[in-house]
């Protein structure tokens, strides 16, 4: 029961992240009243069915797949025998999914999503109102590769770490196939990022109320306490991960479970 706790509880959340990917793409039906206070109109089932559309799964699939190649990938990093073998295998085919899926969610994005353009001077050093600036919900999120086009680094790294990933966990290796992993991982999310921006939540319903990177930032004062805070606990945190690490260094032996069985399993 606990096995299927955890899977269920790995496996929605990952899913889920990537439909709220798929969504934020498409623009988000909210709009903003006249004290600036976003509205979403619907009940619960029928915002729920609008978000679980086609292209969003899709999306899933790609963060679903994605991240079980990543899991295989560190499993075969902490482990041997047949949970090693098993999670290779898992591992192998997840990446296979993802490569694909992540292929026809670029063309699908391409070809079959409206992308949204700001068409007035952006208004970066003022207050955060996204009604300050005009936004058109045209064309094609593919612009921005022809504006910017260094950007198609994102996406080539995304499916060349993916493949390399794939190749390494069909071939046995163990830390450069987990590299690979995390760098196709990198691509894959910061291909949305750099295709997106200025925006993070563009809206369907009112284009002008999208949300860009100067709409959603915080005064200076709050980024101030929020870098104060940073320099603190940041130090304690990055020494704690390390800690953590060298006490769970190695892999986990089937000896390992035996010997401990009281508190391992």
């Amino acid at each position: 029961g606990w096995d299927w706790a955890l899977f269920v509880g790995g496996a929605v959340p990952a899913l889920i992240f990537g439909v709220a990917v798929g969504n934020v793409l498409q623009g988000v039906p909210f709009e903003l009243n006249d004290m600036l206070m976003p509205l979403y109109p619907g009940n619960f089932i029928m915002k729920l069915l609008g978000l679980l559309n086609p292209y969003a799964l899709l999306a899933g699939v790609v963060s679903l797949s994605m991240l079980m190649m990543h899991g295989a990938a560190w499993l075969s990093v902490k482990t041997e025998g047949a949970v090693k073998v098993r999670a290779t295998e898992i591992g192998s085919v997840a990446g296979m999914v993802a490569f694909v899926a992540y292929i026809l969610a670029g063309i699908w994005l391409a070809f079959g999503i409206t992308g949204y353009h700001i068409t007035s001077v952006v208004p970066d050093n003022g207050p955060s109102n996204p009604l300050f600036s005009t936004v058109e919900h045209s064309g094609s999120w593919m612009q921005a590769y022809a504006d910017r086009p260094w950007i198609a680094i994102a996406p080539i790294l995304g499916l060349a770490g993916i493949a390399m990933a794939v190749r390494g966990l069909r071939a046995g290796r163990e830390v450069s196939t987990l590299l690979w992993s995390k760098l196709g991982i990198f691509g894959v999310i910061s291909s949305v990022g750099l295709t997106m921006f200025p925006f993070i939540l563009p809206s369907s319903k009112m284009p002008d109320a999208s949300l860009t990177v100067w709409d959603a930032s915080s005064s200076h004062q709050t980024l101030f306490i929020m870098l104060v805070c940073a320099l603190i606990f940041m130090p304690l945190i990055l020494a704690y991960t390390a800690w953590v690490y060298k006490v769970l260094w190695g892999k986990v032996t089937v000896e390992d479970v035996e010997r401990d069985s009281h508190t391992v399993y």
